[in-house]
């Protein structure tokens, strides 16, 4: 497999403007800029210049290149082929993702303080939901997806965890995004509460569809 890098234009540009953006608010940033926020969304600990407009950038590129390469690393590396333009866009959302929280900071370093606690609990909500509904285009890999011994030793028993994952990760998703914009504390716990019961639920799933698969092994590689 190679590279297709006009599939990762639109993640090049997002970490370019991060890095451009950093550039240009350097001069007038103040000299120390939050650099994380408790649950309650205030912020707990503040870094200086460097830290607050440049290391989410680079933490951005960093993890971009991980996943660019990471294929290139993973047994099933094949079937990769078999999703590119799925696993492109899980590249952009993450990425996405980092710079939309890095928007917080720039923000701060004009004197506009936003409502961090709404902000990224949206903001995860919504790429929970984004992923999960990927799920069921995923296809076996060692590095991507709900990876238990045996989604991976039986394809019927990854398609199935897939698609019922991905029903919960939608669901969980949405309803924190809407904990975010309601600013209801129980949504918030249901949420979080609901996503930790669907991962347990989906590793018992997952071994159950296993039991029943005729054509699972111990081992596909």
């Amino acid at each position: 497999m190679h590279i297709n890098w006009k599939e990762h234009r639109l993640s090049l540009l997002i970490i370019l403007a991060m890095f451009i953006a950093g550039l240009i608010t350097w001069p007038n940033s103040p000299d120390l800029l939050p650099v994380h926020w408790g649950i309650d969304g205030t912020v707990d600990r503040y870094g200086g210049k460097f830290e607050g407009l440049l290391l989410m950038p680079l933490i951005s590129l960093g993890i971009f290149l991980l996943l660019i390469y990471l294929p290139y690393l993973d047994p099933r590396k094949a079937n990769y082929l078999k999703f590119e333009k799925v696993y492109s866009m899980f590249i952009r959302l993450i990425v996405a993702f980092f710079g939309g929280i890095y928007i917080v900071t720039i923000l701060y370093a004009y004197g506009v303080v936003a409502n961090t606690n709404t902000f990224i609990m949206v903001l995860v909500g919504l790429l929970l939901a984004l992923l999960g509904n990927m799920f069921g285009k995923l296809r076996p890999t060692w590095f991507v997806g709900i990876r238990t011994a045996w989604t991976l030793s039986s394809d019927l028993s990854w398609d199935k965890t897939h698609r019922l994952g991905g029903r919960i990760f939608v669901a969980a998703g949405l309803l924190m995004a809407l904990a975010g914009i309601t600013g209801f504390t129980w949504l918030m716990i249901a949420s979080i509460a609901g996503l930790l019961l669907g991962v347990i639920a989906l590793f018992i799933y997952s071994y159950l569809i296993w039991k029943k698969d005729p054509d699972a092994r111990s081992s596909r590689f």
